[in-house]
């Protein structure tokens, strides 16, 4: 297969990868890993030229989950040391948000663990929504578990403009992931999010104990939900969780997976998120040859880079970060 062609084919619009494609792509020995990261980048290229989109999350409420997903440290079910906190107040939110926003993030993600959003934490949500609005020219993201319309609505009409609520996984695989909430109730919730005009931020989570088919199928399945942000996100297994102790992606394979979350996401922001530190390690750069986005700074119970070091490592790697990502501290990043 010469994924070059492909990647070709795909820019022209003559074509899209097929799953028996996909499947072949992960497939392919290591040695040839470097070729189809170079292929991704044509695509990457022709879209987003060399600009790196920047995002930093707050997590406005720790713990404290009826959930149990393998992955999570907030989880009912997990033995995990982290902070348990209700929600943050407005001010505490809008101060992060002024952090980010001197950093140079261009898109501020305000996360709460929960099955779902109280009436209480919503209108704190919206509230302090209103007021970043209105005092910086940040890209608003909520991720405050599953929606109904109304509450998607809302959040639109408050000023959010991206939500995020992550697949995860395949359909196939999600019961051997999280069994209080179904795959359907995902998906429901980023139907409901584009409905109310909010842009829909969906992506993965690898390295769970997926199958290549898997991987396949939760990419394609993004294909079809038509998310316009795509986090692609590694295991970080924490000590505590369901998911301690396991380790079974490579830097290498980390790569092929978002080389290959380029080729069938071409147009699509794809932004290496958590996990990176830690399973991409030395290799971080070259990610950037596929994705075109990143995160600033802490995850949600688990600590990312110095958000200098990120910057340090998009500019080595011959990128920049986008012009619009800039706000008012552009002459940090030229």
């Amino acid at each position: 297969m010469s994924w070059m062609s492909r990647a070709e084919c795909i820019i022209t619009g003559h074509d899209q990868l097929t799953r028996e494609e996909a499947l072949a792509f992960l497939q392919e020995d290591e040695t040839e890993i470097l070729g189809q990261l170079n292929a991704a980048y044509q695509i990457r290229y022709y879209y987003y030229k060399n600009e790196v989109k920047l995002n930093s999350l707050i997590n406005i409420k720790s713990g404290l989950c009826p959930e149990n997903c393998g992955y999570c440290s907030q989880s009912k079910d997990s033995a995990a040391v982290i902070p348990k906190y209700k929600i943050l107040s407005k001010e505490e939110i809008v101060e992060g948000a002024r952090e980010a926003d001197a950093r140079g993030a261009g898109t501020y993600c305000i996360v709460a663990s929960g099955r779902g959003p109280a009436k209480k934490e919503l209108d704190v949500v919206m509230e302090a929504v209103k007021e970043i609005k209105a005092t910086t020219g940040l890209k608003l993201c909520a991720c405050l578990g599953l929606l109904e319309t109304d509450q998607a609505e809302a959040l639109h009409a408050s000023g959010v403009d991206r939500y995020n609520h992550n697949i995860n996984t395949s359909s196939r695989f999600h019961e051997s992931v999280v069994t209080t909430h179904t795959f359907k109730n995902r998906t429901d919730t980023i139907h409901a999010v584009k409905q109310a005009g909010i842009s829909p931020c969906s992506g993965i989570i690898a390295g769970m104990g997926e199958t290549e088919e898997d991987i396949v199928d939760m990419l394609f399945s993004l294909r079809d939900i038509d998310a316009d942000s795509v986090p692609i996100n590694f295991l970080h297994a924490i000590d505590g969780t369901a998911f301690e102790g396991r380790d079974l992606l490579t830097p290498l394979r980390c790569l092929q997976i978002a080389a290959l979350a380029r080729f069938i996401l071409p147009t699509k922001e794809i932004r290496i998120a958590g996990g990176r530190e830690e399973k991409l390690r030395s290799l971080q750069p070259m990610a950037l040859y596929a994705a075109n986005s990143v995160f600033l700074g802490d995850y949600l119970t688990t600590k990312g880079q110095e958000w200098e070091k990120d910057i340090a490592f998009i500019k080595d790697a011959g990128f920049k970060v986008e012009a619009s990502a800039y706000n008012r501290s552009a002459e940090m990043y030229s």
